[in-house]
Order: structure tokens, then C-alpha cells, then sequence
């Protein structure tokens, strides 16, 4: 060992002095390491693995915590990850952050050598700064082993692991260290950072939802007064005028438009999606009627005819009828978004014993069959000279997919180029009528 810090509570390890890490393991060593591989090439989650670890290492004696934090921001700050011990409370907690400047830590991976302080009480009081030592000091820990997680040559983290006892850490206490970091390092840092795209992506979907419903009531308060401009209550307008106010209206419809996408697509995304089952729902009533109501104004303004196509016997379904409504407003709303100027549009509704059938027609450019498969993807759209001329995200089919997914149901697309194209999705019933 080598110890070149006035302080003989703290000291680094060479590497050199810990070669043939695996010929030098007990056999009850070389079966752990054996299996960490197994778990790591099994890709168990980070969580399963780290418990067998600390499940596994205590029977041998000086674990009584083990850590784990990674390097953010460049390396500049460390944050703690996980953390379990064989007592109560941890003080330190997960999601702890310090900055590696001036830390003990920062030599570690500037050495690339795992650091042990055999005697933290004194560490403690040499390194009064030091919040981390502090609080693991509070827990009862008295001696400490750190190896850093290297990732092809990069450092990614610390594996830590503790005991209550002071001097509890041997070169053969390290070298098994050191051995079980080389194992993890690869492991833990692709845990990490899929657990750092999902809450970036979470996060991103409740900022999404959270602008879009601060955006909705001020564009409706502002279409509500450009009608009102319009309908002459404030005096008339000239000519002029009227095209000014009216394309004016129809930007911000379109912007509501695009914001209610965006609110319906953030809802589906944030993970909550659950729907709020209803029995007994009257398709016509609950589901058909509401959605044809917001979507009339957009297909009169285009001189198109709604035609619908619905049996005379009641039926009713299990579902969240608010959720189907999003659905059908978007089919609807594409179908006169997309169809030909005067064209028609078809809504038909059909019932089986055990199933509904929802179709949505329209005439209209279509798409060609090749395109297909980048309908109901999130920001995809099918990319032809006529749609490309109307402005779409590709979120309401994506948001709709994802809905009848929720359902149990199944969406899909039909359309003959350059004519029409149709949507429907079938939904099973859930309980019969009586």
C-alpha cells in the first residue's frame, strides 16, 4: 500500500499492487463475481443486481452500506443513486448531490485509484467541510472503500461500500472491490441513463401539458372576440377589415387546435394513461355526438357533407368515453383537414355481439400504400405533395393509437391514392346488452 496524505485515515491504492484480481479470490469471491456476470449479461435491472450484490457481500464480512453515485455535468458534481444498508436510518439520501471540486473523490478519478479511509471519525474531523462524511459518520459508519466505474476509459461513478467497524479494509477486502466496480461499471452506467431519458422525457411531457393548457384559454379568448368583431356587436367593419379579423380567427384556430394535440398527446405520454371505464357508454350519446359537435364548424367551413351511417338499435360499450371522444375528433378533424374543398365525409358505426366498428371516410387525397407505415407514430406524416400542403404534426393519430391500445382495441388505415382514405378501429364491447 502506498500513502502519500499526512493523514494515515486516508489512503489510495494502486492497481499495480491489485493485478490477478480474480486468481486471488476465495471461491465464495469468484462465485459472487461469476455472478454479477450472469445478472449483468441477463440485463437485470440496475436495482435486482445491486441488492444481490449487498445480499451477497454481507456473509463476508465489512458490508454494512453499500453506494452508488454517478457523475453529472461533466464530472463536475457527483449525485448519490442507491443505497442500502443493515441498519436504520440512511441519512445519506438517494439524489444527494456534492461537487467534486475540491473532494477526496476528484483524486480518486484523477489516480484511477480506489480510495479507503480506514477511519472515518478522524477523516471527519480533518475534512470539516465535508457534508457527505458528516452524515455517514451520523449513520455509524467507521471505515470506507471506494473504487470509481470506469466505462471504456471514461469515468461514469463511484461504487462505495462500508462498514460500522474501523480499519475493516484489507488489500483482499479491495482487490474483491475493485473486481466487483470492473463488472458493474458498463451495467450501471446504461441503467442510469435510461433512467435519466425517462424522467428528461417525463418531465418534458408535463412541461408540454403544462404550456399548452396556459396557451388554450387565452387563444380562445381570442377567437371569442374576434367573433364578436366580426358579428358587428362593436359596430361594423369594413370589408377590409372582415378578411383581416377572419384570418386572424382562423390562425388562432389553428394554433388551439394544435395546442389541444399537444395537451392530448402530453396526457398519453406522461405515463398516467388510464382510462376511467364506464359501463354501459351510449355510443351515439356518450361518443359520437360530442365529437361531430366540435368538429361541424371545421367541415361546414369547408363546404363538405357529413354523412352518417349509423344502426338503429342502441348499443352501449365499456370505455372512457372522454378518451373515444379524443379519438373520433381527430379522425373526423383530419378527414376535413385532408379531404377535398365540398367533399363528403363518412361516419360509420357498427355493432357486433362482442365488438363496435368505428369508420371514418373520407374523399380526398389519400396516401399510397408504401407511406403507410408512418401513420399512428409519434411525429411522423406521410410525406406527398398534396398533404405536405396542409399544415399536421402527426400527433392526433399517434394519441389516437395510443388510446385504443388502452382500450384493448385495434386501429388501421385503408386508402386508395389520389380518391379517398379511411380510418377505423374496433373496440371490444365488454359486456352485452341485455
Amino acid at each position: 500500500m502506498t500513502n502519500d496524505m499526512s493523514s494515515s485515515a486516508l489512503r489510495y491504492v494502486p492497481q499495480d499492487a491489485l493485478r490477478h484480481v480474480y486468481d486471488e479470490c476465495s471461491a465464495e469471491e469468484r462465485r459472487i463475481l461469476d455472478t454479477i456476470n450472469a445478472k449483468v449479461a441477463a440485463a437485470e435491472s440496475l436495482d435486482a443486481t445491486m441488492n444481490f450484490l449487498f445480499e451477497a457481500l454481507e456473509p463476508l464480512g465489512a458490508c454494512d452500506r453499500l453506494g452508488l453515485s454517478f457523475l453529472e455535468e461533466d464530472a463536475a458534481r457527483v449525485v448519490a443513486h442507491w443505497a442500502r444498508a443493515a441498519y436504520d436510518p440512511i441519512l445519506l439520501p438517494q439524489g444527494y448531490t456534492e461537487d467534486m471540486q475540491g473532494s477526496s473523490l476528484a483524486t480518486v478519478l484523477q489516480r484511477g485509484m480506489p480510495r479507503v479511509i480506514n477511519d472515518l471519525e478522524r477523516y471527519a474531523k480533518e475534512h470539516p467541510n465535508s457534508r457527505s462524511t458528516e452524515l455517514i459518520v451520523r449513520e455509524g459508519i467507521r471505515s470506507s472503500m471506494t473504487c470509481p466505474l470506469v466505462v471504456e476509459g471514461r469515468p461514469v461513478g463511484f461504487l462505495f461500500r462500508s462498514s460500522r467497524k474501523p480499519n475493516a479494509y484489507d488489500d483482499r477486502q479491495v482487490r474483491m472491490h475493485l473486481a466487483v466496480s470492473e463488472r458493474l461499471s458498463q451495467a450501471v452506467e446504461k441503467a442510469y441513463r435510461i433512467e435519466q431519458l425517462t424522467a428528461a422525457n417525463q418531465a418534458y411531457f408535463e412541461t408540454l401539458g403544462f404550456v399548452s393548457h396556459e396557451l388554450r384559454s387565452p387563444l380562445a379568448s381570442l377567437i371569442m372576440e374576434s367573433d364578436v368583431l366580426l358579428g358587428g356587436y362593436v359596430g361594423d367593419l369594413t370589408p377590409d377589415q372582415k378578411d383581416r379579423v377572419g384570418r386572424m380567427v382562423s390562425k388562432a384556430n389553428y394554433l388551439l387546435n394544435l395546442v389541444k394535440d399537444y395537451m392530448d398527446l402530453a396526457q398519453v405520454e406522461s405515463g398516467n394513461l388510464e382510462p376511467a371505464f364506464e359501463e354501459d357508454v351510449d355510443v351515439v350519446a356518450g361518443v359520437i355526438r360530442p365529437a361531430v359537435d366540435i368538429v361541424q364548424p371545421q367541415i361546414l367551413a369547408k363546404q363538405m357533407t357529413l354523412t352518417e351511417r349509423l344502426p338503429e338499435a342502441k348499443a352501449t360499450l365499456r370505455c372512457d368515453p372522454g378518451l373515444l371522444q379524443i379519438v373520433l375528433v381527430n379522425l373526423l378533424s383530419n378527414a376535413a383537414k385532408y379531404g377535398n374543398d365540398g367533399g363528403e365525409i363518412r361516419l360509420t358505426v357498427e355493432y357486433g355481439e362482442s365488438l363496435v366498428d368505428m369508420t371514418v371516410w373520407n374523399a380526398g387525397p389519400g396516401f399510397p400504400p408504401e407511406q403507410r407505415g408512418k401513420l399512428f407514430r409519434r411525429f411522423s406524416r406521410v410525406k406527398t405533395p398534396e398533404l405536405m400542403k396542409r399544415k399536421g404534426t402527426g400527433i392526433g393519430l399517434y394519441t389516437s393509437w395510443r388510446i385504443i391500445q388502452a382500450h384493448q382495441g385495434r386501429i388501421r388505415a385503408r386508402s386508395e391514392h389520389g380518391h379517398w382514405a379511411e380510418f377505423s378501429f374496433t373496440l371490444p364491447r365488454g359486456r352485452r346488452d341485455a
